[in-house]
């Protein structure tokens, strides 16, 4: 059985076979119309959302197939303290696959650890967020033609970014990628990632502050909103929420087919008046992403005729010899559960949380 936590667990083929059953979907919307027939998708949402949830739910719908679960944590049983590994075991008596988004980083790995359906990870924290990236990557696809041969500007929260995170990891498995990170200094993109992720994969990348020097090299400009929610200090956000703010004007430095893309809500770091610019792809992106999860329960429900639960890979692992120090890691809020760690892709010297991804102090 197979659960969809981070973007590279699914092979390039898998996700080129993916995306190609998405735009099958959308070629021939009525031969899917009853695929899921008989089947329950459960949506565990235990913070806000708008267009995954509902993108999930419809996409469901559209398969022929029945929605149930909460929207909130307060609405579950959560709010009594119970664990996600139990929620999971409990779920999986009710559903056939889960779609989980929590503030808790590393939740949805604990969950497919435990349940006996498949597990996609809706978003946890500001660290993965795969399903928009498959959204991504078809809009992409879709608009440019190809997913190799770019170069993709990234602009603004890339600190907690969970959307950033998971597009660098996907493009690292394609041809001739060239990546420009701009962000403030605060905002940088975690090191974990370049170490990991782009050092690793000996992909180009430079970072900047500077958006409009950087806008006539971009292929593809995928802005972000600088997220409140991710911030202890409320100072530090009212100092960055403005860092960046796309107008039509600045727009004219880029390229004739640059796109740009946003995975929303947006605040103001877009002008309402570049939506009508052709290469404005935002809310494409929000359509793209019902189909291409519709193409993913199909495949998760095909794989789930293997009965065989996720495990962990214990390779090189380390156990309960190091505490992460990541406050809002799954092992902060789990009972019972194991502190691993694994060494760092690029320097075994560093050793990271298994659940989060943060570094963890030896």
């Amino acid at each position: 059985m197979k659960s969809l936590i981070d973007i590279t667990d699914f092979s390039v083929k898998e996700i080129d076979e993916l995306l190609n059953t998405a735009l099958d979907i959308i070629a021939h919307p009525k031969k899917y119309s009853k695929k899921c027939k008989g089947k329950i998708l459960a949506t565990l949402f235990y913070e806000p959302s708008t267009r995954t949830r509902l993108s999930f739910e419809s996409a469901m719908h559209e398969l022929g197939g029945s929605v149930i679960g909460f929207s909130s944590a307060d609405s579950s049983s959560a709010s009594k303290g119970e664990s996600f590994a139990d929620t999971a075991k409990v779920i999986s008596n009710y559903a056939h696959v889960i779609a989980m988004r929590t503030p808790i980083e590393g939740a949805p790995l604990v969950a497919s650890l435990n349940a006996s359906i498949p597990v996609i990870n809706a978003g946890d924290g500001g660290h993965l967020h795969p399903t928009q990236t498959l959204a991504d990557l078809l809009t992409i696809k879709r608009e440019k033609g190809r997913l190799n041969n770019l170069t993709v500007g990234f602009c603004g929260d890339l600190k907690y970014g969970r959307t950033v995170h998971s597009l660098i990891s996907a493009f690292s498995r394609y041809e001739n990628i060239n990546i420009v990170l701009i962000s403030p200094k605060e905002l940088k993109l975690p090191s974990y990632v370049k170490h990991d992720v782009l050092e690793k994969n000996n992909m180009p990348y430079e970072e900047t502050t500077d958006l409009e020097n950087s806008l006539p090299k971009l292929d593809v400009l995928y802005m972000t909103r600088v997220q409140q929610e991710r911030f202890a200090d409320k100072d530090e956000y009212e100092k960055l929420k403005n860092s960046y703010i796309l107008t039509k004007e600045k727009f004219e430095k880029a390229k004739k087919d640059t796109i740009i893309l946003h995975p929303l809500p947006r605040v103001n770091e877009i002008s309402v008046k570049l939506d009508e610019d052709e290469r404005a792809c935002y809310f494409k992106q929000v359509a793209n992403g019902k189909y291409v999860r519709m193409a993913l329960i199909l495949k998760l429900l095909t794989l789930a005729k293997d009965k065989t639960k996720c495990t962990l890979n214990k390779e090189g692992l380390i156990y309960n010899q190091h505490k992460c120090t990541n406050p809002k890691c799954i092992t902060k809020t789990e009972q019972e559960l194991d502190n691993v760690c694994k060494p760092s892709k690029t320097d075994g010297d560093v050793l990271r949380c298994v659940y989060c991804d943060k570094k963890v102090n030896k």
